[in-house]
């Protein structure tokens, strides 16, 4: 369901330089609405911190996890947004430059080589452009491609992680692009959530826009700005678990 991993780099360098933008047209201050307590520059830091601790790991080549680290000594206020841009630029020129199956530390069982933070960073960037957007008052779609891969990497990446991500044993979510190939039926079981790529039944579907779907799971879109057929209680349960 990946795409070619050089796409990655492609869209991270597109993705941080329009983040950057946006960031700068709202002002360090401005609160971001889908960062409830975060401010423009909060999401700079953030986004700036995973970036330098994505860079370690592939330069370093390491096998073991590196502590992740806020650098201490951060610019302010403006300046937080040439930081960022630049640190994105040597991420991406970090990224580009190593062989994509070069064994590397990640925090997934299912991808242990580079193309992991390519792939990674590439979708955090994404979504957090949106974040950017939204609070300078001009949020975009992200592409349909790049949304539906990205919706696969956070049920790939991030699910196993939390568990029954607030469904109950038994429940099931079908989820359809639209605008793009990607479906997914997730399955609540006594080992977790299992996602399998598939047309099936569902209790509860939901259909849309590829970037609408990436969003919903992301938690910047509700379920009530998709199709939704069958109960829509268990996808506000289950997008209110799996919010990051």
């Amino acid at each position: 369901m990946a795409l070619d991993s050089d796409r990655y780099v492609t869209s991270l360098d597109r993705e941080s330089e329009a983040l950057a933008s946006a960031a700068a047209a709202a002002g360090p201050d401005t609160q971001v609405p889908s960062c409830p307590g975060w401010s423009v520059s909060d999401l700079l830091v953030h986004c700036g911190s995973g970036n330098l601790w994505a860079r370690t790991i592939v330069e370093q080549r390491s096998l073991q996890r590196v502590s992740f680290q806020t650098p201490e000594d951060l610019p302010s206020g403006s300046a937080l947004v040439p930081w960022f841009l630049e640190g994105a630029k040597a991420l991406v020129a970090a990224l580009a430059a190593i062989d994509p199956s070069t064994p590397v530390w990640t925090f997934s069982p299912a991808d242990r080589t580079a193309t992991f933070w390519r792939r990674r960073r590439a979708h955090e960037t994404a979504v957090h452009r949106f974040d950017a957007q939204l609070a300078a008052g001009t949020p975009g779609p992200i592409d349909p491609e790049l949304a539906s891969d990205g919706v696969d990497e956070f049920f790939v990446t991030l699910l196993p992680r939390l568990g029954e991500a607030g469904l109950e044993r038994g429940e099931s979510i079908h989820l359809h692009c639209t605008d793009a190939a990607g479906e997914w039926l997730l399955q609540c079981t006594e080992d977790g959530v299992k996602v399998t790529r598939e047309h099936a039944k569902a209790g509860v579907a939901v259909r849309g826009p590829a970037s609408d779907l990436m969003l919903f799971v992301w938690g910047r879109l509700a379920a009530s700005g998709l199709e939704v057929f069958g109960d829509s209680t268990v996808l506000d349960r289950f997008s209110a678990a799996i919010r990051v």
